[in-house]
């Protein structure tokens, strides 16, 4: 990367000639004046020619990864797929696996509700417990365990099925009599009305006719009935025990966790808002046994600090292969051809990680890791290069020229652009299949992928291979461990291993968290957070250095001014020393 120019004066100019984006103007780089469209020269911040730091903005790390992606179509490893996904209301995006492991959870509290089940030919109803009420509009089954112990009990006038391991939780008062025991597998199969089999989305896909009693290892008794209220469209677990019983996926919520049109009297709410009402409404039903506040670790966006819902919707990935039942040093070379999981974790050998945990965790994310998403229901960002059909063909275009070839209609309205919305969006191209045109998916990249490609896109990879290879791999990188094994460092290694199957940097140092001096997070909000210009100002450059330099890289670093004064003290007295030794 380029460091040496980042003038802010410059920067203004320049957002300033972007008023008339296509109108030529002078642009002074690193390396004297450069004139182009001010749109042009924007596309290019961040090159040798026009200097700066890394923008991931820049037309040529857009169209870097580009080429990334059309090596993964061209090997088969980019795929549509629908999932039930983390999803953050207020960003309107879905969240990866590697940003909701990482920073992605809280501990919250949130009304959980027992409710009632009525059976279809047989007494009694099923007692099912959830902490998230919005999620009933979804209900398409229900799950027991087969080898766990059930009770039908008699509770006031209503007769009950749950777990026998959850009668004390679910009933604390033990204001209950036991009529029978079974096991979970002789409720296999019993049918069940749904609380919200009225509304018109869960009838068109059929949930009413779906609802039975299914088999589920993960059923437990630590917490809930021991009966699990499956909703595939509103959970990635339930989404795959959904798909082995061939279930329908109701999903009730927009882009922005409004309820959609088709849930009745819900429709239009938000699902922030809908716990208390659906309460309300279960009550009127005859269906709510009693509610209670649960506390526990809940997802939030590591972006906005928003509670995530689990939304089903269609989105793209880079498949990583199957997770074969072997040992990584048993793995043929043909195993690895064909799956990059094994192809990255080669990579990451290639590196000495400090400290040494470091290689084990990676290794460990890698070996277990699911897919990776690509895609976001985003505006602004990375255009995916993804031209999609409506009979179902599709193709992944790795560069400009390439577009350019294929572009049968408004490449003159792109052509001078950066490779943005919504100029892209207007290129079409011809589908060989059925001949129709073509349009360009509305989904950007996720971020990561721009993350990912530094190594490359920074060192003019695709236009002086020399100059990449004189540069290429860095010496050494460095980040805050804890999340950046499944985000930057993993990243960086997919993208490198997809074009070279090398890795983008020799030495990798994961560091701890700066915390204040009580060890807790520092945050604004909180009054903790100390800024770097008044800790140096207020301590000094020189003690700063002392105190990270006497805390071991991968211990959580605890920063204070209480703290600095130590180390003031032990700086003097070494300056007297020094003193003594010149003289």
């Amino acid at each position: 990367m380029w460091n040496d120019w980042n003038s802010p004066e410059e920067l203004r100019r320049l957002g300033k000639a972007l008023e008339d984006p296509m109108a030529e103007t002078t642009y002074v780089g690193t390396h004297g004046p450069v004139k182009g469209t001010a749109e042009s020269i924007v596309g290019r911040l961040g090159s040798r020619e026009v200097g700066g730091s890394y923008f991931t903005l820049s037309d040529e790390n857009n169209y870097t990864i580009w080429s990334v992606l059309k090596s993964c179509h061209e090997r088969g490893w980019i795929y549509k797929g629908a999932d039930s996904m983390p999803w953050c209301p207020r960003c309107s995006t879905g969240i990866s696996q590697h940003e909701i492991v990482t920073e992605g959870y809280r501990e919250l509290t949130h009304p959980s509700v027992y409710v009632r089940f009525p059976l279809r030919g047989r007494e009694g109803w099923l007692l099912i417990w959830t902490t998230t009420p919005w999620t009933l509009t979804s209900n398409v089954a229900v799950a027991v365990h087969p080898e766990l112990d059930y009770v039908k009990i008699k509770h006031g006038e209503e007769v009950l099925y749950l777990s026998k391991g959850t009668l004390a939780s679910a009933f604390p008062e033990g204001d209950y009599e036991v009529l029978e025991e079974i096991k979970g597998a002789d409720m296999e199969g019993w049918t069940y009305d749904g609380p919200y089999d009225e509304l018109e989305l869960p009838k068109r896909l059929g949930a009413p006719e779906s609802h039975r009693v299914i088999f589920w290892d993960e059923v437990g008794e630590t917490e809930g009935t021991g009966i699990v209220h499956i909703a595939p469209g509103a959970g990635k677990e339930d989404l795959i025990l959904g798909r082995e019983y061939g279930l329908p996926a109701v999903a009730p919520l927009d882009e922005f966790g409004v309820f959609v049109d088709g849930v009745g009297w819900l429709s239009d709410s938000h699902v922030y808002d809908s716990a208390e009402p659906i309460f309300e409404d279960l009550t009127k039903k005859g269906l709510l046994l009693r509610t209670e506040e649960y506390t526990h670790r809940y997802p939030v966006c590591w972006r906005c600090g928003s509670e995530l819902v689990f939304r089903y919707v269609e989105e793209w990935f880079i498949s990583m292969g199957e997770k074969l039942d072997k040992p990584f040093e048993d793995l043929t070379t043909e195993e690895k051809d064909k799956n990059l999981r094994y192809q990255i974790m080669d990579s990451s050998l290639q590196t000495h990680w400090i400290p040494e945990f470091g290689l084990k965790r990676e290794l460990d994310w890698l070996r277990n890791m699911d897919d990776w998403m690509i895609s976001k229901k985003r505006y602004w960002g990375l255009a995916l290069p993804i031209w999609e059909c409506e009979c179902g063909w599709y193709d992944v275009i790795g560069s400009k020229e390439e577009l350019r070839e294929r572009a049968v209609e408004e490449w003159d309205e792109f052509e001078g652009r950066s490779p943005h919305r919504p100029y892209i969006d207007a290129v079409k191209i011809r589908c060989p299949k059925c001949n129709r045109l073509v349009s360009r998916i509305p989904d950007v990249g996720n971020p990561w992928l721009d993350a990912g490609i530094v190594a490359y896109s920074t060192l003019d990879y695709r236009t002086d291979r020399a100059y990449w290879e004189r540069w290429f791999p860095a010496h050494f990188i460095t980040e805050e461990y804890i999340g950046q094994f499944r985000n930057w460092f993993y990243s960086m290694l997919a993208m490198s291993t997809i074009l070279e199957r090398r890795t983008p940097f020799e030495v990798c140092l994961g560091h701890g968290t700066v915390l204040d001096e009580k060890g807790q997070e520092m945050h604004k909000s909180w009054g903790n957070a100390i800024w770097f210009d008044d800790a140096a100002e207020n301590m000094g450059a020189d003690v700063m250095r002392w105190i990270f330099c006497t805390t071991k890289p991968e211990s959580d670093l605890l920063f204070g001014y209480t703290r600095a004064e130590a180390p003031v003290l032990h700086v003097a007295v070494q300056c007297l020393q020094l003193l003594r030794h010149l003289r």
